[in-house]
């Protein structure tokens, strides 16, 4: 069809799709009104295309799409839930949609008072002390957040501090963070059993550790029994311990990474709260600390009085800005109504349900897919590929997954797992839903052994085949190309 063509490829001269009312003042040209160093008199390379054009373009883009709305997104470690409609709606409601930054505080008392409580509830979920809600995304509160450790050292006059702790099975966001910040990058080897090696850690410690970055649970959908003894062996040498995040979902008004005895945590709010995620943005990442690196956090900060909320510029020892303004209002107006939405009570049933489909999953398919850590899960497990001698890969198993109507999981990931398949659920899907997954990956391992070549030849029905990935990566063509 016509349609399987970009938009430039539809245009003919002089289709439109808007009728203007005939100009009713004088037309003095544009000449009068812009100055000549901001008018750029070449034609606009715009295509031209009826009213109905552009809908059916935009719609049929929209059906090759693959998202949480029109199927199960399995990908483990990113917590695709469910977006709730009713975030969106309260998201656009005119006193919020309509608020101007710059608009004096008195007017915008409302959504004030819904930051500064949205920070209070995050931070009673992360058992802190203090919230801020500057930063733009998780891995810009990694990086406030290890700004703030920073701070701390330094303001201590503990400047030989110079190194940060990760484990191996970290995500990739953590080590890039510490580098980013200035930091050497000390790597840990995890324990046969998926957690923290404790004698590797104690060896690794020292006066010059500044943190350790960890989320628990681990990558590999681990919690890790040993997790008090891990932040006091760190404390112990003077550092400080961050928590990534990025696997709250799984633990969520169960634990708290204060009560392990974390200083710092950011949030991932598409991953634990509902918030839309990817797509190239707005998205947030609040960071949490204990009260004595509250001095630290980034300015303005929003407080309150007898007479209201103000903002508060000066902040001594403050980071300052880490964003312009107070971080994205309306990604934090989807988290507070989905916070609102399901209290205490919602959330532990939420995190409740998140192991046990995980659990459920790993189970029904462990006989068919190697799994080289068994036990009971959290949130999410890892696969070390399908049970087969026939060569196929990982990589085969997930673009068989495409032609049988599901996202595949993240692959590949962690990397100490050659052949990882993390597979997430999260709580939203029904056990129908679940069954029809399992049902397939078992259809995929019959496969594996009967018929390979289906599977490396693998997807057979989509839109896209198997692309040169390596291609696609360095030779990236991101804009249409008239010929």
């Amino acid at each position: 069809m016509s349609y399987d063509k970009v938009i430039f490829e539809l245009s003919r001269p002089g289709r439109k799709g808007y009728n203007l009312p005939p100009l009713d003042v004088e037309d003095k040209g544009l000449e009068n009104y812009i100055p000549d160093e901001f008018r750029d008199d070449n034609d606009l390379d715009f295509p031209e295309v009826s009213e109905v054009d552009v809908i059916r373009h935009y719609t049929n883009l929209s059906q090759k799409n693959f998202g949480v709305d029109t199927g199960f997104y399995p990908l483990g470690s990113c917590t695709m839930k469910y977006n709730p409609k009713i975030n969106e709606d309260a998201a656009r409601l005119s006193g919020f949609a309509n608020v101007h930054p710059l608009q004096d505080v008195k007017s915008v008392q409302g959504t004030l008072d819904m930051l500064y409580n949205c920070g209070e509830a995050l931070s009673k979920v992360a058992g802190m002390d203090y919230m801020s809600l500057q930063p733009a995304a998780g891995a810009h509160g990694e990086i406030t957040g290890i700004a703030i450790i920073k701070a701390c050292h330094e303001d201590n006059g503990d400047t030989k501090r110079n190194k940060i702790i990760v484990p191996d099975s970290a995500h990739g966001t953590n080590p890039a963070t510490a580098a980013m910040a200035g930091y050497k990058i000390v790597e840990i080897k995890s324990a046969e059993d998926g957690t923290v090696d404790l004698e590797a850690l104690e060896a690794a410690c020292g006066d010059d550790t500044a943190a350790l970055m960890l989320t628990n649970p681990n990558t590999l959908g681990i919690y890790d029994k040993n997790i008090e003894d891990i932040t006091r062996i760190v404390h112990d040498a003077g550092g400080l311990c961050y928590y990534d995040g990025a696997n709250m979902n799984a633990i969520i008004a169960q634990s708290t990474p204060g009560d392990m005895g974390f200083d710092v945590v950011h949030f991932n709010v598409h991953k634990t709260f509902s918030t839309p995620h990817g797509g190239g943005g707005p998205g947030a990442g609040p960071v949490g600390v204990k009260e004595f690196l509250k001095k630290y956090l980034p300015a303005p900060v929003i407080e309150k009085n007898e007479d209201g909320y103000f903002i508060k510029d000066d902040v001594e020892k403050s980071l300052g800005r880490m964003k312009d303004f107070y971080g994205h209002v309306h990604v934090l107006l989807r988290t507070y109504a989905y916070l609102l939405t399901m209290g205490g009570d919602g959330l532990k049933e939420a995190s409740t349900n998140a192991v046990l489909n995980a659990n459920y999953i790993k189970d029904s398919l462990k006989e068919f897919y190697n799994l080289p850590i068994d036990g009971i899960c959290m949130h999410e497990f890892v696969f070390d590929n399908v049970k087969n001698d026939t060569g196929i890969t990982t990589l085969d198993v997930a673009k068989r997954l495409l032609d049988k109507g599901f996202h595949a999981p993240t692959v590949y990931f962690p990397l100490i797992v050659h052949e990882a398949m993390m597979i997430e659920p999260t709580e939203t899907e029904s056990k129908q839903t679940l069954d029809e997954f399992i049902q397939a990956l078992k259809e995929i391992h019959e496969e594996a052994n009967s018929e390979p070549e289906t599977l490396k030849s693998a997807p057979l029905n989509t839109i896209v085949r198997r692309p040169d990935e390596v291609k696609a990566a360095k030779d990236l063509i991101v804009t249409y190309q008239p010929e």
